[in-house]
């Protein structure tokens, strides 16, 4: 693994990665271009701006595995990417992990819910069997290649069997392999602090999405969490900026001048690294592109 792409030694070197949220490879761009160490592909943002659906099961590991590879190829940092529950069982586990792995991502997130799954900080969530979990945990740890490849292992128990049913899953998912620990959607600040104080053996991700206190970075490294992700700070803000623009022109008739954009036309094309590819056309144009 290319280590400016390796999650664990940013981890070994930082102590605390922050991951916001991104959708597709230009809100990966964005992400990265304002100086943080790793992006998360949310699986949300996918379903939502990919297909107009939200998240509950409607899209496969191939399209995920799409998105994936399109955000990690347009940046240079860590791309830790939502897997979902795997696409099956264990032996779909196995080919889910090496799909991601080609794909260029640096850890995937599992997660114990029963298939069609849903947004973690949605209700009607159900929870696969442990043993089912840990098989697929197994499999997933198993399958990579790259033992720098990470495996993050995520419980939806908490919400439907309680704390001491979410720990336990989450002490057995760090016995079958997995190499993070997520118990998803704690809703107080008491049960964010409890978390770190009882799971101890891994590094922990921590979900900053809408049911879980809006705490701050240091709040979170000061709890005890390893990696913070922010799911919906890309999407959100997106939304919001469409529909303001939007309802501008459809108020006014007039859309925003661009003279008032932080980012000009050109600055956008540099941005997008237009002159390197432009150059690379005037290197390689063939004798007959040349005398036209």
């Amino acid at each position: 693994m290319d280590e400016k792409k390796n999650l664990k030694t940013l981890l070994n070197r930082t102590g605390f990665v922050t991951a916001p949220g991104a959708y597709d490879a230009l809100t990966a761009r964005i992400v990265e271009s304002n100086g943080f160490p790793a992006v998360y592909m949310t699986g949300y943002g996918t379903s939502v701006s990919g297909f107009g659906l939200p998240d509950i099961g409607f899209l496969t590991m191939t399209e995920m595995v799409w998105n994936a590879s399109r955000m990690a190829d347009a940046i240079e940092i860590p791309l830790i990417a939502d897997a979902d529950t795997g696409y099956g069982n264990p032996m779909n586990v196995t080919r889910t992990i090496r799909e991601y792995e080609k794909a260029g991502v640096s850890a995937i997130q599992l997660e114990d819910q029963e298939w069609p799954k849903r947004c973690g900080h949605m209700s009607g969530k159900k929870v696969v069997d442990l043993d089912e979990m840990t098989a697929k945990i197994k499999a997933a740890a198993d399958a990579r290649k790259d033992s720098d490849f990470l495996i993050i292992a995520r419980t939806d128990a908490l919400a439907i069997e309680g704390m001491e049913s979410a720990i336990e899953r989450a002490h057995a998912y760090a016995e079958a392999g997995a190499d993070i620990l997520f118990v998803e959607a704690p809703r107080t600040k008491a049960e964010m602090e409890q978390i770190p104080t009882m799971l101890t053996e891994k590094p922990l991700l921590i979900n900053m999405a809408p049911l879980t206190p809006n705490c701050s970075i240091d709040e979170l490294k000061d709890m005890g969490f390893s990696i913070a992700i922010f799911p919906g700070v890309c999407l959100v803000a997106s939304i919001a900026a469409c529909n303001e623009d939007l309802q501008r022109l459809k108020t006014t008739g007039f859309q925003k001048d661009f003279s008032e954009l932080k980012q000009s036309f050109n600055d956008l094309n540099n941005w997008l690294k237009a002159p390197y590819y432009l150059e690379l056309e005037q290197k390689y144009k063939s004798k007959s592109d040349q005398n036209t």
